[in-house]
């Protein structure tokens, strides 16, 4: 316990592991592929925060419903 002591403290104040890093890297090599063949830096840091954001998308009620009732 010694030898981790500084490791344990660090888990205890940021409640981050390894495997949570993990997973936002995962995160940024998905958002890296999908990002190919844009030459602005900047459009593959909009897809990581797209993909890493977890946004919730959804249509508004206007737009969900047709603009004219079909007739019969």
């Amino acid at each position: 316990m010694k030898r981790h002591w500084q490791g344990i403290l660090n888990y205890i104040r940021s409640r981050s592991t390894n495997a949570v890093l993990k997973g936002v890297n995962s995160l940024v090599q998905a958002a890296k592929s999908r990002a190919r063949g844009y030459r602005n830096v900047h459009r593959f840091i909009s897809m990581v925060y797209l993909l890493a954001g977890k946004l919730e998308f959804r249509i508004p009620h206007w737009a969900a419903a047709p603009a004219f009732a079909p007739t019969k």
